[in-house]
């Protein structure tokens, strides 16, 4: 028999118990953390690293929630699936191109009246520099002037190659819109089977699970598009008839650039508005601009409080502080592409988390197939133990 007892029977704590039971389960909490977050770095790094290629698959992904019902459509009709997607991209491309022409022969034809307007308004601007109260010269002005064509001279280097960056990033993005419409066709013809191919690496005890998150959460993303699109043009239709009404150049245009920010949503159309307000300000005054900025809110107001609600939060279901902190972290870390698809992305990821982390995934399952074949291969067993 031992002489020495043992350490507890001495009154000596053993390590484990030493510790504040509060202190160990923090600490347990933070190793793991830090594991995650270092995960979550080294994806963001491949991610960024293979930008190139992910951003192309992202719009795809994007462009195939859009058309993808319509595919379906057409393939319930009798169309064979090949001919449907044939026929939605080119139809999309031929509307796209349509529209962007109209867009730009508007932009061209109002310009001249805008330019005009713009040096009255720089003429009117330099009157009052002069004649109202802060009494400025004509030469202090005409010095700020040339100090301004100067700074541009000796930066002429800086201009040049930032036009051939300028030239370099067209290159890439016709690169990537090309690699993005190769990525779509495949997407819409056999979508379906790319996502059971890729779920095989999943063990099979919990494949039907993730195909069905997998599903799920692209389903979200076609509600998603479709009720941004829908945001989207009621944001253009009343900025647009607003800035008609009031007579403002290039109001066209400008609705435009208003259609194609709000598919950022809540802040998008709201940042893109601003140019509108600039456009009146220097061409017809600062009431103009103060009714264009009324018309602005007044939109944005039945935006966040009617249509938000009605589409995008069923589609979305995200609090919307979840959706300003998804979108600013997205631009922060890629720029306007990154806050282009921040919500998407949260979007996808809310809807198959959910799913994943259902208590039932059989009825989950058996609610989304219903009526519809099963997509399950004949020479797999059941995924989901019964």
């Amino acid at each position: 028999m031992s002489a020495n007892p043992p350490a507890d029977q001495r009154g000596t704590a053993l390590p484990a118990e030493a510790v504040h039971p509060l202190v160990r389960v923090g600490a347990e909490w933070t190793w793991r953390l830090l594991v995650l977050f270092a995960g979550l770095l080294a994806l963001g790094y491949v991610v960024h690293r293979l930008s190139t290629v992910m951003i192309p698959v992202a719009l795809a992904l994007l462009a195939a929630a859009m058309l993808a019902p319509l595919v379906d459509w057409m393939q319930r009709q009798g169309v064979p699936r090949v001919a449907g997607v044939l026929v939605a991209i080119l139809g999309s491309i031929g509307a796209l191109a349509g529209i962007l022409t109209f867009v730009v022969e508007q932009f061209i034809d109002g310009l001249p009246q805008l330019s005009d307007q713009i040096t009255s308004s720089i003429t009117e601007v330099q009157d009052w520099l002069t004649d109202g109260p802060l009494h400025f010269s004509k030469d202090q002005i005409h010095q700020a002037g040339d100090s301004v064509v100067k700074a541009i001279r000796s930066n002429q280097d800086s201009l040049t190659s930032g036009a051939l960056t300028t030239a370099t990033v067209i290159g890439e993005i016709l690169t990537g819109a090309f690699l993005t419409l190769f990525i779509l066709i495949f997407f819409l013809y056999g979508g379906e089977q790319i996502w059971q191919f890729v779920t095989r690496i999943v063990p099979t005890a919990n494949r039907r699970r993730v195909r069905t998150a997998g599903r799920q959460g692209f389903h979200s993303l076609i509600g998603f598009v479709r009720a941004t699109v829908a945001v989207a043009a009621v944001d253009a239709i009343g900025i647009g008839a607003g800035l008609a009404i009031l007579g403002v150049p290039l109001a066209l245009p400008l609705a435009s650039l208003v259609f194609v920010g709000a598919f950022i949503p809540i802040v998008g159309a709201f940042l893109t508005g601003f140019v509108a307000v600039f456009i009146a300000l220097v061409t017809k005054g600062l009431i103009t601009a103060l009714i264009t900025f009324g018309i602005i809110v007044a939109v944005m107001q039945i935006e966040g409080h009617v249509l938000q609600p009605l589409l995008l939060g069923r589609a979305v279901r995200i609090h919307p502080l979840g959706v300003v902190l998804a979108i600013t972290a997205g631009i922060v870390l890629a720029g306007i592409v990154g806050g282009l698809l921040a919500v998407p992305i949260v979007a996808v990821l809310n809807t198959a988390i959910r799913s994943l982390l259902a208590d039932d995934p059989e009825e989950v399952y058996e609610k989304m197939e219903a009526g519809e074949k099963s997509t399950v291969e004949p020479d797999e067993p059941t995924d989901v133990p019964k």
